[in-house]
């Protein structure tokens, strides 16, 4: 275990780090101002069929897609770096060193999204009425976040063991934001074709959206939803099937990206890197 807690370790001092850098900082401000200003101004349009808010019923679905963002796109982009610095390379070279590296990653990309859910729900519940917690909701979120990590963080970690240059993450970018707009998050689902709605559940963001309103949102809301229910059982059961796909996934592409890894190739790509500043 100690090569494990030597990560944890590292992963908490990097998020301490994370408050001390001006780019960190508004990689946690630009974002959460951005979502809630957008709730701001949907606070007043109601949700289809109801006089409940838009913006209310927004908000929860927008932590749902933080836990995506964060799990996908935050851990493939920090393996994409930290191949290029050749931080990734220093991790192989020492003895239990790749298990260290990926349980402080771990931390930290949980970490920074327990960040950025917080600079949005905080600010959230002033701007908007209607979200509350009871019993039942604290409960699911005990066992929601857990599964949506496991969901999402492994295929993060293989999506960005696949991409060795940072310019090519907008091939992670542009499916992810084309999956917002068809699962929910912004309008309900309901608004959208059968198929659409079909091609959205196949995914963990519709369910961790779905999950999250659940949580926040009275009972009444889940008849707008598909189904007429929040559905917890499918919820845990896609995000199950994803979590399972991602653990066999991330540790075979891993190993083989670990293995490519060489002084030579972090030089290809630190010359790569100087070329385009260059430029």
């Amino acid at each position: 275990m100690t090569p494990v807690v030597l990560g944890l370790r590292r992963g908490w001092t990097e998020i301490k780090h994370t408050f001390t850098n001006p780019a960190d900082l508004w990689a946690y401000l630009f974002p959460a101002a951005l979502l809630l200003g957008t709730v701001f101004f949907m606070r007043n349009a109601t949700v289809p069929g109801t006089s409940f808010s838009l913006g209310a019923r927004t908000l929860p679905s927008i932590f749902g897609m933080g836990l995506v963002l964060g799990g996908l796109m935050t851990t493939a982009q920090q393996l994409i770096m930290d191949r290029e610095d050749g931080t990734l390379l220093r991790a192989k070279a020492v003895p239990h060193g790749m298990t260290s590296y990926l349980s402080g990653k771990v931390a930290l990309v949980g970490g920074m999204t327990l960040v950025g859910f917080l600079l949005q729900l905080i600010p959230g519940l002033f701007l908007v009425d209607g979200l509350s917690v009871d019993a039942d909701g604290w409960l699911t979120l005990l066992w929601l976040i857990p599964v949506g990590f496991v969901a999402t963080l492994p295929l993060g970690a293989a999506i960005g063991s696949l991409f060795d240059d940072p310019r090519n993450m907008a091939l992670v970018v542009m499916p992810i934001f084309g999956l917002i707009a068809i699962s929910g998050i912004f309008y309900p689902i309901t608004a959208m074709p059968g198929w659409l709605q079909g091609l959205a559940q196949a995914f963990p963001l519709y369910w961790l959206g779905l999950g999250m309103r659940s949580v926040f949102l009275p009972d009444s809301l889940a008849a707008v939803e598909l189904a007429h229910s929040w559905r917890h059982l499918e919820t845990f059961g896609v995000l199950a099937v994803w979590a399972v796909i991602g653990l066999v996934l991330a540790p075979v592409l891993l190993r083989r990206m670990a293995g490519r890894e060489s002084g030579s190739a972090v030089a290809a790509r630190r010359e790569r890197a100087m070329t385009r500043v260059g430029r």
